[in-house]
């Protein structure tokens, strides 16, 4: 289940990456209703970027597509694969997709090049193995001279590369990004969406993208815009930027 060639059939270039219908998600016994029956189809390749005011659904959503929360009702599906069932979604995180979040989550006690590995302690590549391509993802990420430093050492725009990289780790199919530049300046956020956007082309992944910055909205190839826990418009965007 991983990200085809670039020179894939047109058949596998329409494949449903991720498929919802009726999707919902109910809190505090119904009293909250983050998602009220969302449908949406992703294809492989594409850059979708989910856009909304603060408690309209986005990051719950992306949550969801992550095996990170369970829908209260609908259908989600994976590959063609019912999500619902998946039998071990910590191995599907690993192995099929990497995820971007706004507060980086980097592991305080361990250096860059160390929380990069700890993905990969799902699969069964060796210690050495481990190592060299950390070291590798960090220098692809421009963090070649920063990999013994620990997060405390480093600035917010490099605790995003480091999260990044460590996205990476495993050569995922998919890249899920929940405001990865909400934590930065202008600066920084520039860099860091130029960063992620490259990589998507360079690995020809799928990237799902969280925010309420209508900047970078622009640069998709696709923006879902949400309101009240519903998708309200789905409109692809002309081929430029993204």
């Amino acid at each position: 289940m991983k990200t085809p060639p670039p020179h894939a059939s047109a058949d596998v270039a329409n494949e449903a990456v991720f498929e919802a219908r009726g999707l919902k998600k109910e809190y505090d016994g119904g009293q909250v209703q983050a998602l009220r029956g969302v449908n949406f189809r992703i294809t492989q390749g594409e850059f979708v970027v989910i856009i909304g005011p603060s408690g309209c659904g986005k990051t719950t959503l992306l949550q969801m597509l992550g095996a990170l929360d369970v829908p209260s009702a609908g259908i989600l599906h994976y590959r063609g694969n019912s999500m619902a069932e998946m039998p071990d979604p910590s191995a599907y995180r690993a192995r099929e997709i990497g995820i971007i979040f706004q507060a980086f989550h980097l592991l305080p006690t361990f250096t860059a090049v160390e929380n990069v590995q700890m993905p990969m302690f799902e699969t069964d590549r060796p210690a050495g193995t481990r190592s060299e391509r950390a070291v590798e993802l960090l220098k692809s990420v421009g963090l070649g001279h920063r990999l013994e430093h620990f997060p405390s050492k480093l600035s917010g725009g490099e605790k995003q590369r480091v999260a990044i990289a460590r996205s990476l780790a495993n050569g995922p199919a998919v890249l899920l990004a929940d405001e990865p530049t909400g934590n930065l300046d202008s600066e920084n956020s520039k860099h860091i969406l130029e960063l992620i956007i490259r990589l998507r082309r360079e690995q020809n992944m799928t990237l799902v993208l969280v925010t309420h910055d209508l900047n970078i909205a622009r640069m998709a190839t696709r923006t879902i815009q949400m309101k009240d826990g519903l998708i309200v418009a789905d409109l692809q965007t002309p081929p430029s930027a993204a």
